[in-house]
């Protein structure tokens, strides 16, 4: 049983990362924003109870590793409507996360057209999931992928001229890449790019070495 402390410990990390996100939605220098942001990630792996750090090794903490900013990585998609279609994510620990795939994000990188499958989370409030994977996954990020948006934690940057805000700088590793006591449901197979996104967080790299490939949809 999750103890009161504990939730309301993860209610204070949610809004943490909420006020985070709001700074970089009303900012002017995404850049100069950028380092604010890592700024605020570090101080939270670092001093907040529910960092996902173990806790053995917050205190020493000091950086996450990111590629430099870069606005080329900051994409205006489309969302195209699809047949809802309920699916099973697989997370880091085995456990299954049920969402709903409702869209599709639509964009151009690397000078060709791609798409990202949008989830939510079922239950009460739910929550728009997008997770990861590309070219880098396993070399230079964490092999399971990355998050681009996960709005239960806080974690997004909303929408412009109709249009959903993929900012790959603001690409972050999951909770398990540090610490595999941590349940994280992870980019299914569907969610996979098949160019390199050499943008937002990169891998430790213990991570890069350990993490298991989940490969489950």
């Amino acid at each position: 049983m999750i103890a009161a402390e504990e939730r309301l410990q993860l209610l204070d990390w949610k809004q943490k990362v909420t006020e985070l996100y709001q700074m970089v939605r009303t900012a002017e220098d995404l850049s100069a924003v950028s380092t604010t942001w890592r700024a605020g990630r570090d101080a939270l792996f670092r001093n907040h109870p529910q960092s996902p750090l173990p806790a053995r090794d917050r205190a020493a903490h000091r950086a996450l590793p990111y590629y430099p900013y870069d606005p080329v990585w900051r994409i205006l998609a489309d969302v195209a409507s699809v047949a809802p279609t309920l699916c099973k994510i697989a997370a880091s620990d085995g456990v299954v996360y049920r969402f709903t795939h409702f869209a599709t994000a639509r964009f151009v990188l690397s000078g060709r057209p791609h798409g990202l499958p949008l989830y939510w989370l079922e239950g009460y409030g739910g929550g728009l999931f997008l997770p990861f994977r590309d070219a880098t996954s396993g070399t230079e990020t964490y092999a399971a992928g990355r998050y681009l948006v996960d709005t239960v934690k806080g974690a997004d940057l909303g929408m412009e001229a109709g249009r959903l805000i993929l900012d790959f700088n603001f690409a972050y590793n999951p909770s398990c890449a540090y610490d595999p006591a941590w349940s994280c449901p992870l980019a299914p197979r569907g969610s996979h790019l098949q160019v390199p996104v050499r943008a937002g967080e990169r891998a430790p790299e213990p991570a890069i070495a350990g993490a298991i490939d989940h490969e489950r949809d």
